[in-house]
């Protein structure tokens, strides 16, 4: 009930008893090894910060690989490709780090924006002046990522995405958390037929162990679970592929000839592939899913707080974080790659391993910078089998799971109000992207809506089909949105939505400084 609360006893200073519990609801930060601020010694934070990137090597490699196969890429030519998204990858995280949010969120391509990147490299590469041209699709792509970044930086530095806060509770983030894990779980490294069960089962009972089991017997198995798992699975794997136990073309199975197959060293450098060219169309999917990227970092952003016992965000955290964000994602179109945003993988090992360190992400983007260059990496890390990879994939992304619900403890879960709107914004993220996947892609989409009465021809206006579909292709973006308008739309009181508990422990604007705070605008 909020009708009525009784004065504190005692004379005890008002909000005496909000404080205390808004520094129990924090405690979450004793937990960490390190917090966001602390500087583990140089080579043990190298160790971590290659960890914490190696969480998210499935991602960073799977989606320039799907692009190059789909694009028709040259051999030759991919490996560079990779190296690009790694240094990318770095100097992003270093950029967002330093100048953005300064969460210790690693930066790196977003599946948000891969659908309408594949989109754009299947409509050049079939149709057109570019038919079967991977140059020509690669171009089209980068004018599309330029162009919709800025629309990313302007609603980041702009403030409008901070204004957003206001309307955002934990009764919404929580289901749009959950579903950056959830819309993950049928991911080809974890659900492919004829998966490699075993070598997959491996690699997460060996994470499981050393993270849950055996991380009070030794401090390497608290800090290094990932490491140690993926080590001894590929080390494994890559036995038995030699023994000719897996041979070539079954899962599990590692090419160690494939490492040495490239130049030692990759010349990347902005427009390698050329001048970049724009089309209206292309750049108005791409914008949809930078929106849909943006909902998903909005998310991170919460979640990474949440894991790690801070404040939530700030309206001028969130501002400089999105901003910062679109800023390399227009480095990211300069540099040739397919696009930018926060990772929620490694948010996934900071639960894992008690690491949140800044300086640790810092540490780990600048190796990535180093080993982007050298052609051998790439392929090295290519040769990572899929089952190990969704091994991995499931015990980062059943983390993030947790992270979301755990935001429901500020709600009321008496109210089946509140209860409604998480179980369907929950559903609505799983079966409206499903659908969207059975439409046979974004032409059969902008197709279909045509026949729909009256607005048919409204919804099939490609710029508003593509954007349609992109979202829906998102799980937490529908769940998301879904969330946010039925959160401020149905009656419910401060305390019933979780936002008076969220008051408590919401950083104010002063307490996050940005880099221009701390550098170039303080006068005291």
């Amino acid at each position: 009930m909020t009708g009525t609360e009784e004065a504190p006893p005692g004379g005890e200073e008002p909000g005496g008893i909000e404080r205390e519990k808004a520094a129990s609801d924090r405690s979450a930060s004793d937990d960490l090894e390190y917090g966001i601020d602390d500087k583990p010694p140089v080579a043990e934070s190298a160790v971590l910060g290659v960890q914490h990137y190696l969480t998210m090597i499935g991602a960073n490699i799977a989606v320039p690989l799907l692009l190059a196969q789909t694009m028709g890429m040259p051999g030759d030519v991919t490996a560079r490709f990779i190296g690009t998204f790694f240094v990318v990858s770095g100097i992003a995280t270093l950029a967002q780090t330093t100048f953005g949010n300064r969460y210790p969120i690693v930066q790196g391509a977003p599946f948000s924006m891969l659908t309408p990147a594949l989109a754009v490299v299947t409509v050049v590469t079939t149709t057109g002046v570019g038919a079967g041209d991977w140059g020509a699709a690669l171009l089209q792509l980068q004018g599309a990522i330029i162009v919709a970044s800025l629309v990313e930086v302007a609603i980041g530095y702009f403030g409008l995405i901070g204004k957003l806060r206001r309307y955002l509770s934990p009764v919404v983030i929580a289901p749009t958390i959950a579903l950056i894990g959830l819309s993950l779980f049928g991911a080809g490294q974890i659900t492919a037929a004829g998966q490699n069960w075993w070598l997959l089962g491996l690699t997460l009972g060996l994470i499981v162990l050393f993270s849950q089991y055996l991380d009070v017997r030794h401090r390497a198995f608290r800090l290094y679970p990932v490491v140690l798992g993926l080590a001894i699975a590929w080390l494994l794997a890559a036995g038995l592929s030699v023994g000719g136990i897996i041979e070539s073309g079954q899962p599990g199975y590692v090419a160690l000839s494939d490492i040495t197959d490239t130049s030692p060293v990759l010349p990347i450098y902005p427009f390698q592939w050329g001048t970049p060219q724009f089309t209206g169309a292309f750049i108005a999917g791409m914008t949809a899913g930078v929106l849909a990227s943006v909902v998903e970092s909005i998310g991170d952003y919460y979640a990474v707080a949440n894991i790690t016992g801070s404040g939530a965000p700030s309206e001028k955290r969130i501002n400089q974080g999105i901003g910062m964000e679109g800023l390399m994602n227009l480095f990211s179109g300069i540099m040739g790659t397919g696009g930018s945003t926060s990772y929620s993988e490694n948010i996934g090992a900071i639960g894992l391993t008690g690491v949140a360190s800044r300086y640790v992400v810092q540490i780990g983007a600048a190796v990535m910078i180093v080993v982007g260059f050298v052609g051998y990496f790439g392929q090295a890390i290519a040769t990572i089998p899929d089952p190990i990879v969704g091994g991995l994939f499931v015990a980062m992304f059943a983390q993030i799971v947790a992270v979301g619900v755990s935001n429901l403890r500020h709600v009321d879960l008496d109210s089946s109000r509140n209860t409604f709107i998480v179980g369907f914004a929950l559903f609505a993220g799983l079966a409206i992207p499903a659908y969207m996947g059975n439409v046979g892609g974004i032409a059969a989409f902008r197709a279909g809506v045509s026949g729909v009465p009256v607005v048919g021809s409204i919804l099939s206006e490609r710029l508003i089909a593509d954007t349609i579909y992109v979202i829906g292709s998102t799980g937490m973006a529908v769940g998301g949105l879904s969330a946010l308008v039925l959160d401020n739309t149905i009656p419910g009181s401060r305390e019933e939505r979780g936002l008076a508990a969220w008051d408590r422990l919401t950083e104010d604007d002063d307490e996050f400084e940005s880099f221009w705070d701390r550098w170039a605008g303080a006068d005291d």
